[in-house]
């Protein structure tokens, strides 16, 4: 890692992540492989301006699918990192704001 922009990759925007915005105060992110709590927790402080409670980490498996000419296992899809980030109450991120 060269700087904290490289840890977060992009924000997830799904129908989970948007209840756990608007009712648990938490934002998920995809970030580099090899990021670490205190990494992410530096990086969403410093970019966003914001205090960070808690930092939980999720390795997602590669997606996996048979070939249906030769029947061999082939990877589709990597592997992906994401954080939940846990804000204090009466934070927000100002990239989601439209999301809610």
């Amino acid at each position: 890692m060269t700087t904290i922009y490289d840890v977060l990759r992009r924000p997830v925007v799904t129908e989970k992540s948007n209840y756990q915005m608007s009712e648990l105060n938490q934002y998920t992110f995809v970030v580099s492989n090899d990021a670490t709590k205190t990494m992410v927790k530096e990086a969403v402080e410093t970019i966003f301006d914001v205090d960070v409670v808690r930092v939980n980490i999720i390795k997602t498996a590669a997606k996996r699918t048979v070939q249906a000419r030769s029947r061999r296992m082939a990877v589709r899809k990597s592997g992906v990192k994401k954080a939940i980030i846990t804000l204090i109450d009466g934070d927000s991120l100002p990239i989601f704001e439209g999301v809610q």
